[in-house]
């Protein structure tokens, strides 16, 4: 169940881990593809732009009131759904591989198992985030994020079972 009702063009949130994974694999099963959430590596890959990349601290922009909504604006002049918190996707400049809404919106779950160590432990291309433990990946931060949760590198993790307004 959505929180912020009535915004059929913003970004779906209050949704868990696990309720990703029912929704894929019955479009698996309708589609006869393969889709999947991306990993942790590869979110921050096209977060950060690619081989476009330009080496912003948020995705896109060094300015994050140019790529996100977030806890500084979410709620100037909006006036997309029930709630007034997200915002529909694309209203702010994309990143250097055309990607909208990387940085705030809403936290995005990736489908690696959430690391402390993630960094320190990796390999440097394509890590994959560690093979046990109860929570998963979310990136980019959320309409109520504070700035440095926002950025590129920044990320957090829950149960799979976790459901909030600023998640999606």
């Amino acid at each position: 169940e959505l929180y912020n009702t009535g915004c059929d063009q913003c970004p779906v949130e209050n949704v868990s881990w696990n309720d990703i994974q029912a929704f894929l694999q019955k479009l698996n099963a309708q589609t006869g593809q393969n889709y999947r959430l991306p990993t942790e590596a590869e979110w921050e890959y096209a977060a950060r732009g690619g081989t476009k990349s330009r080496g912003y601290l948020y995705s896109g922009s060094n300015t994050i009131g140019e790529v996100a909504w977030y806890d500084g604006n979410y709620d100037q002049g909006n006036t997309h759904g029930a709630k007034k918190t997200t915002h529909p996707v694309g209203g702010k400049k994309p990143n250097e591989l055309g990607l909208y809404d990387m940085s705030g919106n809403v936290w995005e779950w990736c489908s690696d198992r959430y690391g402390e160590d993630y960094y320190e432990n990796s390999p440097q291309q394509n890590p994959r985030g560690p093979e046990e433990g109860a929570g998963r990946v979310f990136r980019g931060g959320g309409w109520f994020s504070l700035p440095r949760l926002c950025r590129s590198a920044a990320r957090s993790g829950s149960a799979p079972t976790y459901r909030f307004d600023y998640v999606g």
